[in-house]
């Protein structure tokens, strides 16, 4: 954080203690291995890509980021609900409904966090820093790629679930 802040300044700074605070929920979740570091993993490449100015470099990186990112998020998160108690993970017995139902929670998260993220960005364009990149079909392009990611995260998590019944 420190060599971000004095190489861009504090909005990167501020970014990168929020992805730090963000790496340690899936550890609080007590969140199965292979997703605790996959999330963290995504989380540190999108922020230090947005540092080093990457997403104006590579131009399909922005929608591979997001679809990656959010539906690692969207799984972090509906495991949060699972712990609430308020859903069920999927298991190795679960019914056909509990799966679908499964994907479409995570899904639906998804879009949630999707659109989240997209209220995040325009904030920080408006109220930080003009350079971050907003516009129509930015935002477009990036929830659909991040409900895609969420609808492909629930997939794997129901895979993943029929063939280990320890998670999570």
């Amino acid at each position: 954080m420190l060599v971000a802040a004095l190489w861009t300044g504090p909005v990167a700074a501020a970014l990168l203690a929020l992805v730090l605070a963000g790496t340690f929920v899936p550890r609080w979740l007590e969140a199965p291995a292979w997703l605790d570091v996959s999330y963290g993993v995504a989380l540190l490449c999108a922020a230090w890509a947005g540092v080093l100015g990457l997403y104006e470099q590579v131009g399909w990186l922005d929608l591979a980021v997001h679809l990656v990112a959010t539906g690692l998020a969207a799984l972090v998160a509906q495991l949060a609900i699972v712990r609430a108690r308020l859903v069920s993970w999927p298991t190795v017995g679960g019914t056909r409904r509990d799966r679908v139902g499964n994907v479409l929670v995570t899904t639906t998260v998804g879009a949630a966090l999707a659109v989240a993220w997209e209220i995040a960005e325009w904030s920080g364009h408006r109220f930080l820093d003009p350079t971050i990149h907003v516009g129509y079909d930015d935002t477009i392009s990036d929830l659909a790629a991040g409900v895609t990611g969420s609808f492909l995260a629930g997939l794997l998590a129901v895979v993943v679930a029929r063939r280990d019944e320890r998670l999570p």
